[in-house]
C-alpha cells in the first residue's frame, strides 16, 4: 500500500486508528500499540470512521480497529472505506469480508469450513432438522450480534429458532444455520493472528452462546479469552485458510495488515473454519507480551513499502 511520504508534511507518520463513536478514544486492547508505535517515530490518531470533520487523507495510513457499529448500515461504511485510500486492510476486502457468505467461497476451494445452510431473505426455513443444536445468525453481523443457539428438540427452541430465522429474512437479511460445534463447550475456539501474513499469536476464546438470542447489550458479547499455543493442524489449516482467501481475493497473505483465523474441533476433532476476520478483528494484543511490537513493527513497514 503506498502512503504519503512523512517528508512530505515535514513530520513523523501519522496513522488513523479507526473507531466508533462508542469508542471515542478506542478499545483499552488497541490502546497498547500506541506506545510501541510512537517509539517507532509514529503518532496514532483515534478517528470515528463516520465523522464528517476527519481529513482522512492527512494520514498516512488508516487502520480499521474498532469501527464495530457498522454491520446495520454496511452500505455506508463500505462507501466510506472506498473513500480512504490509504486504508487498512483495503476497501475491496472489506466489501467481500463483511458479508459471510464468503465462507462458501472458501469451502469450494479446499478450506474445511463448518457446514452452514444459507437462506436468502425471500427463502423460508422448510427442511427444519428434526434434531440437535443449530447456530442461527445473519451473514452481516459484528460481534455475535443476532446469533442464537437452539436445540430443534426442544419445542420452545424450535419455536423460537423459527422466530429467529423469519426477524432476520423480514428484515431483509441473509441467514446462516449452523450446526452446534459441541466441543466448544471442552476446547473453546481457537483464534490464530497473522500481522503481514505471518503468524504472531494465538488466543483460547471460551464459548459464548448458552442459547436462544435475546438481546444484547453493548458491541459485542463478553468474552472469556487466555493465551493459546496452538496445535499445528490448527496452523496448518490457518495457512490454508490465508492462502485460499488470496486466491479468491487475489491478495497475498502478506498484503494483508492483520487477519485472524477462528477454529473450532469439528465432529472428528480435526478443526474447522467458523471465521475469517480480515475488517476490523480483536487482535488480543494484551494476551502475548510481544504481539503489540509485532503489530508495531508490521504498521511501521507497511509505511515504508516494505513486508512486514
Amino acid at each position: 500500500m503506498e502512503s504519503i511520504s512523512s517528508a512530505t508534511r515535514g513530520g513523523s507518520p501519522r496513522v488513523a486508528f479507526v473507531t466508533c463513536a462508542e469508542l471515542p478514544d478506542l478499545d483499552p486492547d488497541d490502546r497498547l500499540a500506541i506506545e510501541p508505535l510512537l517509539r517507532r517515530g509514529i503518532t496514532v490518531v483515534p478517528a470515528i470512521w463516520d465523522d464528517k470533520a476527519v481529513d482522512w487523507d492527512g494520514f498516512d495510513l488508516a487502520v480499521l480497529r474498532s469501527p464495530w457499529d457498522y454491520s446495520g448500515r454496511r452500505d455506508e461504511f463500505l462507501a466510506w472505506a472506498r473513500t480512504v485510500a490509504r486504508l487498512a486492510n483495503p476497501a475491496e476486502i472489506v466489501r467481500a469480508n463483511t458479508d459471510k457468505r464468503y465462507l462458501g467461497g472458501l469451502a469450494e476451494n479446499g478450506v474445511p469450513v463448518v457446514t452452514t445452510t444459507w437462506l436468502a431473505p425471500d427463502q423460508p426455513w422448510e427442511s427444519v432438522p428434526a434434531r440437535g443444536e443449530y447456530v442461527v445468525k445473519p451473514a452481516i453481523s459484528a460481534g455475535s450480534y443476532e446469533t442464537g443457539r437452539y436445540d430443534l428438540t426442544d419445542p420452545d427452541h424450535r419455536r423460537l429458532a423459527g422466530e429467529h430465522v423469519a426477524r432476520l429474512r423480514e428484515a431483509g437479511q441473509t441467514v446462516m444455520i449452523q450446526p452446534y460445534l459441541s466441543a466448544v463447550d471442552r476446547d473453546g475456539e481457537t483464534a490464530l493472528i497473522f500481522f503481514g501474513g505471518r503468524f504472531s499469536h494465538a488466543i483460547r476464546k471460551g464459548p459464548m452462546l448458552d442459547g436462544p438470542y435475546q438481546g444484547m447489550e453493548g458491541l459485542y458479547r463478553p468474552e472469556q479469552i487466555d493465551p493459546r499455543a496452538p496445535r499445528p493442524e490448527e496452523r496448518d489449516v490457518a495457512e490454508r485458510v490465508l492462502a485460499a482467501a488470496g486466491r479468491i481475493t487475489g491478495t497475498a497473505p502478506g498484503d494483508l495488515l492483520y487477519a485472524r483465523v477462528d477454529l473450532i474441533p469439528g465432529p472428528d476433532g480435526a478443526p474447522v473454519l467458523v471465521e475469517l476476520e480480515l475488517t476490523e478483528p480483536s487482535l488480543f494484543l494484551a494476551h502475548d507480551a510481544g504481539a503489540a511490537e509485532r503489530f508495531a513493527d508490521a504498521i511501521a513497514a507497511r509505511l515504508v513499502g516494505s513486508p512486514a
